[in-house]
């Protein structure tokens, strides 16, 4: 069992940065790990996944932009985002399992454990 807490999340002008955190309540360090998002009237879709070995898979739209990474000292998983367009706004949550495929890093469907999420908003 894992709960997840996301932070970070606030309001942003374009072009602009932000890093979110999602603290886990157990050790991390071989789980697969994920942020994903969901805008209002669309689905959730994955942003960006992290395996047990540090195999990390982005979604296109954020390549370049954003950066995942964890600290498995502090039970922690990062999203660094960097040049933050309007289309990026969005409930960002992070999610985890104990095993995935590489394949299966960006699929919702393969995680078992959710957070609450944290609101991202970015205006133009």
């Amino acid at each position: 069992q894992r709960q997840l807490v996301e932070s970070g999340g606030g309001s942003v002008q374009a072009r602009g940065s932000l890093k979110l955190s999602c603290a886990a309540s157990g050790n991390i360090g071989s789980f697969c790990m994920g942020w994903f998002r969901q805008a209002p009237g669309k689905e959730r879709e994955g942003v960006a996944g992290i395996n047990g070995d540090g195999t990390t898979r982005y979604a296109d739209s954020v390549k370049g932009r954003f950066a995942i990474s964890r600290d498995t000292a502090k039970n922690t998983l990062y999203l660094q985002m960097n040049n933050l367009k309007p289309e990026d706004t969005a409930m960002y949550s992070c999610a985890a399992n104990p095993s995935c495929a590489d394949s299966w890093l960006l699929l919702p469907p393969k995680y078992g454990y959710w957070g609450q999420g944290t609101q991202v908003t970015v205006s133009s």
